[in-house]
């Protein structure tokens, strides 16, 4: 099996649109309840990869998962803080595909002169609370009762980790 982690390019756009409408339809990982065109997916990836690294996990030429920072908040003074999303394909679950994405993002912002990274996980998810943790995350927050999807009420946990700055010419802030 080979597998690469790179940099978002649009001819990705209908797996990723793929795997986010999945969970969509199927969980209460995202707050969104209609599935996305994938019009409106390019749109906001592209708009996403206009500042921040967007990252996908291709294995044997498919894309299998991704991830992004996005910012956090949008008043200047919070432009150090971003906010993560990772997904993975159902079917490739519990395979490390987070794990190995998670690492690259995180190098990702560490290279881009980042200060904080949060992650907003609904309670229950397990899988994410673990894996974030891993990293040395932290949850900082709970919001009770803040989304309501199939039928219920949802918690949301803030998690954050304090990142390390790694000198880089990469990624401009424009301070």
């Amino acid at each position: 099996m080979h597998f690469i982690i790179r940099p978002f390019a649009p001819t990705d756009n209908s797996d990723i649109t793929d795997i986010y409408n999945y969970y969509i339809q199927n969980s209460v990982i995202t707050f969104e309840t209609d599935p996305v065109s994938q019009e409106t997916m390019l749109q906001r990836i592209e708009s996403i990869t206009a500042d921040f690294p967007c990252l996908v996990y291709v294995e044997d030429d498919r894309i299998v998962g991704y991830c992004y920072v996005h910012a956090w908040k949008e008043k200047r003074a919070y432009r150090y803080t971003v906010e993560n999303t990772i997904y993975v394909s159902p079917r490739h679950q519990g395979k490390g595909i987070g794990k190995e994405l998670l690492a690259a993002l995180i190098n990702e912002c560490q290279a881009a002169g980042f200060h904080s990274l949060i992650a907003c996980i609904t309670e229950g998810n397990e899988a994410s609370n673990r894996l974030h943790e891993k990293f040395g995350f932290k949850q900082v927050s709970r919001f009770t009762k803040v989304g309501y999807k199939f039928g219920r009420w949802l918690d949301v946990l803030d998690f954050q980790l304090l990142l390390e700055p790694v000198e880089s010419d990469n990624f401009s802030l424009n301070d």
